[in-house]
């Protein structure tokens, strides 16, 4: 309700714009009357694009028209019987409205809740900046964008005034003309009469004839000059439209896809597309009324023709007019939500194209059909450089055809795609060490339609952001890699698709902290420290200074092409390798601050060196895609009194699969203090998985448990047994292999100074353990219970 009560203190044209968001499709009085229900609802859950969602929209609109009939109920006395009877036709009208549609009510309430939001963030920035503070940039682009409309409003409306002043002059002065003709059929008629009479009244005819031409030959050049006038002023108010338009479409909207490209990789949502279309709706409007002054100026010109430019002058001004609306139509046929930029062949996917001048132009009612196509590189060249490429594709997709639709609660205009899938691919012949997943696609949508009942006909078409075609799903790391670095240096107004083959190391540490952030749901990225050991790592370089990285470049090759040193792995595979981790099974420890993560296994010693025993901490492994390592500093068992750090076997997606981290290092009695000197069920308690219940019809639960033997201390058991566990020792080993299942705790030493571990043990044991859990409760009992 929050939101609400700030929206009523709108005034002025915000207080305009907000009244205007509500009509039939939603009155106003259901969003007064139910303010707080309906900003408690999670709207923006819904994706409006998936047909399943259907069912969780009808559940919000039948909740919608309960709570308004409860409403309405509760309305009572002489004051409230017509309020009662008017929000109960409201809930009746809304019913049977979004009763068969309901993910358009969900649309239409979206769009007017972020609509208020923008109005009531802008009239704060406004009032903030009006006491003397300077308003963020955004705002004053956005005033002087809206200073400019109202200019135009001022320009167009002279004009307007004008050339009625014009019309009306002229038609007086085609009056003052037939009434000349007149009289010259008079005087020629004169002839018949006796020649005193026709002396008398040809001279009175002749001199009113005189005054009369007299006036029409000033007048003429008087129209003359309006006309003049009247072009010059159009040409200014052209010159206004261009402005203003350049800055909308060319600064505005080109801003607009440039954050629409960094939000693939990460970045904010790019939000503003509704503030778009209502300045490309206010273009539309005024640059349509001016070409209509300019067709009836073009009227009246051809009505009384006169001595003069006029002719050509207006036929400059129509051309122009005519190539600013094309302008503006071609650059608002935009993709909304573009398709996934890593496309499996045989997947479903979404896309949404949207024209924001069609429900100005009216273009709904004659609903274009929008045609997709997927197209390479070269094609897409030949696009841009208007070469014939009708016909031509590298592909076909399912379902690619689809009618625009007007969704009149959000005055948009739009092609939901639902249900593409890329049939097959054709690939093109590949450059040098080039691989398929650095082969770009890209999917064009074009349509045509016309405007002013056919007095305009546009072919307007629009690519999407680079697609990259990939057949299984082991090519969607390096695929994802290509995404990132083209979504992270493209620049606009690109010959597709070209990118930098080299950036600067900040600007490659900026894309992968975007990424890092958006895939953690965090504002906690990488720090510093972080960037400098992944500069260590990208350039094989001992630093720790970040200055000595500031002016160093990175090459594509460097980032996913080469193999680290000693690695059978890039920068970027290893890289993503611990996203994937941290997405999957460690997102809320990243954001607890728990996991230092970017940390070699020579700095993790010097730490825990200084520390007490116990002490350990998390790193992300060398060696392994997608593998973090506890260190943790204690005593050498095979020698008293020395201090040593030792590593664990990296864990991947699959051991936490299996148990998850916290259970695991509350396994570990030896682990005491998280680094530098938290305890650890500080930190890992709320994630303990709650102790198994007892046993149930006689069955026992079994459980695994993690035991690293050389650091095991045993606890007697209640029945006072032999303590057993079915666990899995991951640890550096030395030679000793490793057994499971249920067994005594074991002492054979595993661990060595060195952090070394053997790699076929290690899979034995996930074997093992994978066996075991497959394998029947009942069987594994079977023997002890008889």
């Amino acid at each position: 309700m929050a939101m609400w009560i700030q929206a009523q203190q709108l005034q002025g044209e915000a207080l305009h714009q907000m009244q205007a968001l509500y009509g039939q499709h939603f009155p106003i009085e259901v969003r007064h009357y139910l303010a707080q229900w309906i900003e408690c609802q999670l709207w923006d859950s819904v994706e409006l694009d998936n047909p399943v969602e259907e069912a969780k929209a009808k559940r919000l609109l039948d909740n919608l028209v309960s709570e308004l009939q409860r409403k309405a109920q509760l309305q009572g006395g002489e004051d409230g019987f017509l309020l009662k009877i008017k929000l109960g036709h409201y809930a009746n009208q809304l019913k049977s409205t979004y009763d068969r549609c309901p993910l358009e009510l969900v649309r239409c309430i979206k769009h007017i809740l972020h609509s208020e939001q923008r109005l009531v963030r802008e009239a704060t920035n406004a009032s903030s900046g009006g006491g003397g503070q300077a308003m963020d940039s955004l705002s004053q682009r956005h005033q002087q964008i809206n200073q400019s409309f109202e200019e135009l409003r001022l320009a167009t409306q002279e004009t307007e005034n004008e050339l009625r002043k014009l019309q009306h002059s002229q038609e007086y002065f085609i009056i003052q003309y037939q009434e000349n003709m007149r009289m010259q059929a008079q005087l020629s008629s004169l002839s018949t009469l006796p020649p005193e009479e026709r002396t008398q009244r040809e001279t009175a005819l002749q001199s009113k004839r005189t005054t009369v031409e007299t006036w029409l030959t000033r007048e003429a050049s008087t129209l003359q000059k309006y006309r003049l006038d009247l072009s010059e002023q159009h040409q200014k108010t052209l010159g206004l439209l261009r402005k203003q338009q350049t800055l909308i479409l060319d600064e505005e909207l080109i801003q607009w896809k440039r954050r629409q490209q960094l939000s693939g990789n990460g970045g904010p949502h790019e939000g503003g597309l509704d503030v778009l279309q209502s300045w490309c709706e206010k273009l539309a409007d005024l640059i349509w009324q001016n070409r209509q002054q300019i067709r009836r100026c073009e009227h009246l010109t051809q009505q009384l023709p006169l001595p003069g430019p006029m002719e050509e002058l207006l036929s400059k001004l129509n051309s122009d007019i005519t190539d600013i609306i094309s302008a503006l139509v071609t650059s608002t046929f935009i993709i909304e939500k573009q398709p996934p930029q890593v496309l499996k062949t045989q997947t479903k996917f979404a896309a949404t194209v949207r024209l924001l001048v069609g429900g100005k132009l009216n273009v709904h009612m004659n609903p274009p059909q929008v045609k997709a196509v997927i197209v390479s590189e070269q094609q897409a060249k030949a696009l841009l450089k208007n070469e014939s490429t009708h016909s031509e594709s590298s592909g076909e997709i399912l379902n690619n055809n689809c009618v625009m639709e007007y969704h009149q609660a959000t005055g948009t205009l739009s092609a939901h795609f639902r249900n593409m899938s890329l049939k097959r691919i054709k690939r093109s012949d590949r450059r040098g060490a080039e691989s398929v997943t650095e082969e770009k696609f890209t999917v064009l949508f074009e349509s045509q339609f016309s405007v002013g009942g056919n007095e305009l006909v546009f072919h307007v078409k629009t690519l999407s952001l680079p697609v990259v075609v990939i057949v299984h799903g082991s090519q969607d790391n390096n695929a994802t890699a290509t995404v990132l670095w083209d979504n992270a240096f493209a620049e606009p107004g690109r010959v597709p698709f070209i990118v930098p083959d080299k950036v600067m190391w900040p600007q490659l540490c900026e894309a992968l902290d975007m990424k890092y952030k958006a895939e953690m749901h965090s504002g906690r990225g990488l720090s510093e420290d972080n960037m400098v050991f992944l500069a260590q790592k990208a350039f094989t370089s001992s630093s720790n200074n970040p200055e000595d990285f500031r002016n160093v470049s990175i090459s594509w090759a460097q980032f996913n092409r080469e193999s680290l040193p000693g690695r059978n792995f890039t920068f970027w595979q290893w890289f993503d390798g611990v996203v994937e981790l941290m997405k999957k099974h460690l997102k809320p420890h990243w954001n607890d601050g728990a996991i230092l993560g970017f940390v070699n296994k020579q700095q993790a010693q010097d730490m825990l060196l200084s520390k007490p025993n116990g002490t350990f901490l998390l790193r992300f492994s060398d060696s392994e895609i997608g593998g973090i390592t506890i260190a943790w500093v204690a005593e050498n068992p095979n020698k008293q009194g020395e201090r040593l750090v030792w590593n664990l076997l990296p864990y991947t997606t699959k051991d936490f699969s299996i148990r998850s981290l916290a259970d695991r290092i509350s396994d570990l009695n030896h682990l005491l203090f998280l680094y530098p000197d938290r305890p650890k069920d500080e930190v890992f308690a709320k994630y303990y998985t709650p102790p198994l219940s007892k046993a149930v019809d006689g069955y026992v639960k079994p459980q695994i448990k993690q035991v690293v033997p050389e650091f095991t201390t045993p606890k007697s058991e209640p029945s006072g047994g032999t303590p057993s566990f079915m666990d899995q020792t991951a640890s550096p080993s030395i030679s000793h292999p490793s057994s499971f299942g249920v067994y005594p705790s074991m002492s054979d030493t595993m661990l060595d100074a060195e952090g070394d571990f053997d790699l076929e043990d290690t899979m034995d044991v996930a074997r093992h353990v994978d066996e075991l859990l497959r394998r029947p409760m009942a069987n594994q009992w079977s023997s002890q219970q008889s």
